[in-house]
């Protein structure tokens, strides 16, 4: 239990801190903007290209743990879309319950936790897995987003799938993948440029959690919001474990599969259900309750995987 506490806590202790400046005046919202601009365009592309340029491809890349993750993904949100059609939920609501079912904060909870469990090592599974899942987790989230038909117009979605395609967070990730698995040198000035820069990139992500969290957009229908978290911190993980044992997926690679898929719904799933015509306060609730409820789940995970402390 204390190599749990041990994860966990340090966590959500930098994201109550951030919570804290932004409660006391220290920084603004304006400013938390700013560093979600930062990290979002260059600090967690760099870190991903760092480790998985750094990384010998073969001994990092599992196509089972891949398959598994993904498969898992497209399995919550088929659920989650059966679900909103039984309850014949409205068309913004369906898409917004929908995309928060499944889609996690990889990058900026799921790395941290990792990290915290598993060390550099789990950090760099973590980050070539990621470099797969981005493209994944918004594919499905095109499609909870527009299926209920809430969106009409044709621009958005181009404008969305442009968005998608030129994804910060896709382009690092590849771009590293594709330097480990043709063993490009790293010359020696630029990897101690890259491990000073990233080193940044984890408490600064943790931080703008804590800087954008906000209990007034905990509004709305709380069973629904409740059904949303529930769904993402509980059922996508049990799936997740499930494909993983189906596949063969053990030991390190195992562990950094369930720690990505117990992530709490991502930020970024308020930001397009506003974009795409869902129900922006309902998508924004979920994230405020996944995120509180994942200091919970994730120690019930870690109780589990019994991970030692990286």
């Amino acid at each position: 239990m204390w190599n749990v506490l041990e994860i966990v806590v340090p966590v959500f202790a930098v994201i109550s801190l951030g919570y804290g400046l932004r409660l006391k005046g220290v920084v603004d919202g304006e400013f938390f903007r700013q560093v979600n601009g930062l990290l979002f365009y260059i600090c967690l592309p760099l870190l991903l290209f760092y480790k998985t340029a750094t990384a010998e491809f073969s001994a990092n890349f599992n196509l089972g743990l891949v398959v598994a993750t993904s498969g898992a993904v497209g399995c919550g949100f088929s659920l989650a879309w059966l679900y909103g059609r039984w309850k014949r939920f409205k068309p913004p609501v369906q898409g917004a319950f929908c995309q928060g079912s499944f889609r996690g904060n990889l990058a900026y909870i799921g790395l941290a936790i990792v990290y915290n469990a598993y060390g550099d090592v789990g950090l760099t599974r973590a980050a070539v897995l990621l470099g797969f899942l981005v493209p994944v987790l918004n594919f499905f989230a095109i499609l909870a987003l527009t299926l209920p038909g809430q969106q009409q117009q044709q621009g958005n979605y181009r404008k969305i799938g442009i968005q998608i395609v030129a994804n910060p967070l896709i382009i690092g990730s590849l771009l590293g993948i594709g330097w480990s698995f043709l063993q490009l040198p790293m010359p020696v000035i630029l990897e101690r440029s890259l491990a000073i820069s990233t080193d940044m990139t984890l408490p600064l992500a943790l931080l703008s959690i804590g800087g954008s969290f906000s209990l007034e957009k905990l509004k709305g229908d709380i069973w629904i919001t409740a059904t949303a978290a529930a769904m993402k911190l509980i059922l996508l993980p049990l799936l997740t474990a499930a494909l993983l044992m189906l596949f063969s997926v053990s030991g390190l690679d195992f562990g950094v599969g369930l720690l990505m898929a117990g992530t709490p719904t991502a930020v970024a799933t308020y930001i397009m259900a506003e974009q795409m015509g869902a129900d922006g306060e309902l998508a924004g609730a979920i994230v405020v309750m996944a995120t509180g409820l994942s200091a919970l789940s994730y120690t019930v995970l870690l109780l589990f995987l019994n991970p030692p402390v990286g």
